[in-house]
């Protein structure tokens, strides 16, 4: 993909955050489920790095390499047509540099956006301004690449245990209007599904906030009245289609019935003119 492509699929995707209506992106881990989410519709593809992971044979939280991420992530991009936009974790390395090295290889992937994390399974959250200068050296990297990356700043703060729910809320905004200020597009606060904060967050952030739909969050239409301008599944659609291999595999073994698979095949050749197109 040139780089002239590239950037104007990151601006069409930079404006999808402004509506019409809530942008809404169930997460891929692989080239066929990329593009089973086009094929229904949807205007972009998130990728899921805990699904990538799995896929893969690694545990959710960096256990993968960047290279092996990222390289799944080329394969999707190839798949499709739509933008695509990728969870890196926390950008495999706590530093500046890091983040911006990570930044790049998702630009030569040919995505035109990326989650960022403030938190690693190393220990609390990163430091506040390490991680708003971490922000900015992604943003400083795709000006470089001339490709406007689409930065999605995640704070993992409702997942700080020993604080209060309301020093939770405190440092979820106050992190999240920093990271905007660096020059974030959009804000991500997940471990969040009750109405009631998922509102109070989107009056006081200043920017788009996007948080995860699916069980047990509110129906979509209910997130988007809230405030919520982006409503990702994060890794919900690749736990489900583990659930179902699970109740297919079990009625295989202690019945050996097919009830589980009734409805749900997709022809062959239905999939292979997905991937051949």
């Amino acid at each position: 993909m040139s780089a002239t492509t590239q950037a104007q699929q990151a601006e069409r995707f930079r404006a999808l955050h402004t509506g019409p209506g809530l942008l809404v992106l169930p997460n891929a881990w692989d080239a066929i489920s990329a593009r089973l989410i086009e094929e229904a519709g949807f205007p972009a593809i998130a990728t899921s790095s805990a699904g990538v992971a799995w896929a893969l044979g690694y545990a959710d939280g960096e256990r993968i390499s960047r290279g092996e991420m990222l390289a799944v992530v080329r394969r999707i991009v190839q798949g499709v047509r739509v933008p695509v936009t990728a969870d890196v974790e926390a950008g495999y390395g706590a530093t500046p540099e890091a983040a911006a090295e990570t930044a790049r290889g998702v630009i030569a992937a040919g995505a035109i956006g990326l989650n960022l994390e403030d938190a690693t399974d190393e220990g609390p959250l990163l430091d506040l301004t390490l991680q708003v200068e971490r922000v900015r050296a992604v943003r400083e990297a795709g000006a470089a690449a001339r490709v406007p990356l689409v930065v999605n700043a995640r704070t993992d703060a409702f997942e700080v245990k020993h604080w209060s729910p309301a020093e939770r809320f405190t440092a979820a905004v106050r992190r999240a209007n920093a990271y905007r200020a660096a020059g974030a597009d959009c804000v991500f606060v997940p471990h969040v599904s009750d109405a009631d904060t998922i509102g109070r967050l989107a009056r006081e952030i200043a920017g788009p906030l996007n948080v995860i739909a699916g069980p047990p969050a509110p129906p979509l239409g209910q997130l988007e009245s809230l405030g919520v301008r982006r409503a990702s599944l994060g890794p919900r659609i690749v736990q489900a289609t583990l659930g179902l291999i699970r109740r297919i595999t079990a009625e295989l073994h202690e019945r050996g019935t097919y009830e589980a698979l009734a409805d749900l095949v997709i022809p062959f050749a239905e999939i292979q003119r997905l991937i051949d197109r």
